[in-house]
């Protein structure tokens, strides 16, 4: 039996997640939402998963905004939403 999951996150890499925000919200946009030091002070993506994969509650805002994203497609970048 083949059973789906309602996660919107099941089977979606930290990393596919991160680059989804940041095409939409860009390293400023992410850093208004979520205040942690790794999108303000020279952020880069390998500097920002190393981060969020040792620190859950970061993780989880990431993931929260990121279910926003999907839920309402509220982004800074409108015409990458065609």
């Amino acid at each position: 039996m083949d059973r789906k999951s309602n996660d919107p996150l099941h089977g979606i890499t930290l990393k596919t997640i991160l680059n989804h925000l940041l095409i939409c919200y860009g390293w400023e946009g992410l850093a208004k939402r979520i205040h942690i030091n790794c999108f303000h002070t020279d952020p880069s993506i390998n500097s920002s998963l190393k981060f969020l994969r040792k620190t859950p509650w970061a993780r989880t805002e990431v993931e929260t905004l990121y279910r926003d994203y999907l839920n309402n497609k509220n982004c800074d970048n409108p015409s990458l939403l065609d």
